[in-house]
């Protein structure tokens, strides 16, 4: 049974930073893509961010180019979003995400990903 347990979000000002965290179990993830989405108020859930588990291969949302960083802790089996420059526009549920196919480049479709965790809250006042 996979299980994707997101931590690390709150409350921050515009231009501050967050890391959130993922901690995967339940099976190896070596063939996996890991994932971000993010779910605004009255919006679609979008792709954010994307790790290719086995060598470290990146894909992000043009959106958050340059200011979100995504990276994995093999040891720790930990997915982990940094976030940078944070602006109102980011305000949402984010989700860590799990797509058992692995292929590349990473499907920014929420329907292509198999497994979710339960979201964590980030909200950036103004």
């Amino acid at each position: 049974q996979v299980q994707l347990v997101e931590s690390g979000g709150g409350l921050v000002q515009a231009g501050g930073s967050l890391r959130l965290s993922c901690a995967a179990s339940g099976r190896t993830f070596s063939t996996y893509n890991m994932g971000w989405f993010r779910q605004a108020p009255g919006k679609e859930r979008e792709f954010v961010a994307s790790i290719m588990w086995s060598v470290g291969a990146t894909y992000y949302a043009d959106s958050v180019k340059g200011r979100f960083t995504i990276s994995r802790d093999y040891a720790k089996n930990t997915v982990y979003l940094q976030m940078n420059r944070l602006n109102v526009e980011d305000t949402a549920v984010y989700y860590c995400t799990a797509d058992k196919s692995g292929g590349w480049p990473p499907s920014r479709r929420k329907d292509e990903y198999d497994y979710w965790g339960q979201g964590t809250q980030v909200t950036v006042s103004s």
